[in-house]
């Protein structure tokens, strides 16, 4: 399963859903970047994304978007196949 990484802040409930939903779909290897702690880190979440809004998910190096593009993902039978592809 691929390394998943979440720029996130804390108390925003987008953030909090995407999440949870990974961890539902057994993701083990999340790697949590909070960008309210560390402005660098936000500006690598603009870099990689080109958006300044979290949470930003990326799935090895595939951007997925934030939690709405998640969880359509999700809904579209998309999310396990690209969570399982090797990296």
């Amino acid at each position: 399963m691929n390394e998943v990484t979440i720029y996130t802040a804390a108390g925003y409930a987008y953030c909090v859903r995407a999440e949870q939903l990974l961890q539902r779909k057994g993701v083990q290897r999340l790697n949590k970047v909070r960008v309210d702690l560390d402005p660098a880190a936000m500006d690598r979440m603009v870099q990689l994304s080109g958006r300044r809004t979290v949470p930003q998910i990326f799935i090895g190096a595939y951007h997925a978007g934030g939690s709405d593009e998640l969880h359509a993902m999700e809904r579209q039978g998309r999310l396990d196949s690209r969570l399982a592809r090797q990296p």
